[in-house]
């Protein structure tokens, strides 16, 4: 052998021992899984979350990564369906992520027995209060509100505003018959586990619960609904749905419903109010995180990024959402350092005290070995003169 290829050789076995032995040079990406609705039954609100998340990695990337690593996206549309998401989350498995960005309820609970024993924390956008218990589901994460919560806020909101002492208020429920959809309403025995909900919460607050009606995330006429409601002739109706809600409150118009609306998260934003105009007007929010206009650092922020990838486009709640929920991942990358285990992200994540995200959340948000409930605060927003104005300061729960 020549001897300039013995010390070719040496050269190449040297690098290659450097690459092994050097955490930070063997993993020159930190590689996350998106799992978004883009085209599905959800998509209307998905396709700008995705956007979120997806301006958050590009912003993070452009400003250096994390600890010096690019953050590199695997984002798949899985159309909202549990079969496809379960597809995905082996793709993800297999390619190596450290940590996915998921989204619907149903494929949130299909897939947490697999991120338990794999080990992949995981920050949904369902807010199911089931997902919650670290003894349940330890590798899931929530940083909205829970779907609960926000309901047990609506109905305490009811009650406490009754003027009416002749008799208690009446409410209706409107959902889609999905995990997604019930999850608010409805106890829910998981694992094991018992998780009361809003329906056993109305006896608490005397208020009561007159009828419930499903509406299809993707109906085109609520009308049917609407007329049994306007038999039983509550107050106020608490909703969980997303895009669908416009045909409803334009259905309740036409109808000359008396009804109060309460739309949880889902289902108002910007867009959705634009689409029912009038109809909207008088309906509540509640709502855990920033709107565009929000003068609030992080909100400042997040529209210098948007500006720049997505120029002259405001964006909806739904995006916020997004981008919040990657900033919050991100900060948890950040202290994991050069350890990036699913087990070190957890642990990351469990750390998290107070941490406040610049106004694209209402409240901080914390992580803790026995809640990963991130966020216990929202406000409660009315639509009035075609915008949504806060009806109250910031509501805080106990965990």
């Amino acid at each position: 052998m020549k001897r300039t290829s013995v010390w070719y050789l040496i050269v190449a076995m040297a690098a290659a021992l450097l690459l092994v032995g050097s955490p930070a040079l063997a993993a020159k990406t930190i590689k996350i899984g998106g799992l978004f609705d883009i085209t599905g039954g959800t998509g209307g609100v998905g396709a700008p979350y995705a956007d979120g998340v997806r301006d958050c990695v590009k912003s993070i990337n452009e400003q250096g990564g994390i600890n010096g690593r690019r953050v590199e996206l695997l984002d798949t549309d899985y159309s909202y369906k549990i079969p496809q998401a379960l597809a995905a989350y082996k793709k993800f498995k297999n390619a190596g992520v450290v940590a996915i960005q998921g989204w619907g309820t149903g494929d949130t609970e299909a897939m947490s027995p697999l991120v338990t024993k794999d080990k992949i924390p995981y920050m949904s956008a369902s807010y199911s209060e089931h997902l919650t218990n670290p003894e349940v589901t330890p590798y899931n994460f929530l940083v909205g509100t829970t779907y609960a919560d926000q309901a047990r806020v609506a109905l305490k909101y009811i009650a406490d505003t009754w003027t009416d002492k002749s008799r208690r208020p009446r409410v209706a429920f409107i959902y889609n018959d999905t995990g997604f959809g019930r999850s608010p309403f409805f106890d829910v025995d998981y694992q094991k586990h018992h998780f009361p909900a809003a329906e056993s919460y109305c006896k608490d607050v005397n208020v009561d619960l007159v009828d419930k009606q499903i509406v299809d995330l993707r109906a085109t006429d609520a009308t049917p609904q609407l007329l049994n409601l306007k038999k039983s002739d509550p107050d106020f109706v608490i909703v969980q749905e997303t895009g669908v809600m416009s045909v409803i409150l334009k259905d309740a118009a036409k109808l000359n419903l008396r009804s109060k609306f309460f739309a949880l998260n889902w289902a108002m934003s910007e867009k959705i109010l634009q689409q029912a105009g009038d109809a909207a007007e008088g309906c509540f929010w509640t709502n855990p995180f920033g709107l565009w206009g929000v003068d609030a650092p992080g909100v400042k922020a997040m529209r210098a990024v948007t500006e720049k990838y997505r120029p002259g486009q405001p964006q909806i709640v739904n995006y916020i959402q997004g981008y919040a929920a990657m900033t919050v991942m991100a900060e948890a990358l950040k202290r994991v350092g050069d350890n990036l285990t699913g087990e070190a992200v957890k642990d990351a994540l469990e750390s998290l005290r107070d941490y406040d995200t610049g106004g694209l959340c209402s409240a901080p948000i914390t992580f803790t070995k026995d809640s990963h409930k991130g966020s216990m605060g929202l406000k409660i927003y009315q639509v009035q003169g075609g915008k949504l104005v806060p009806a109250t300061d910031l509501i805080m729960l106990a965990r």
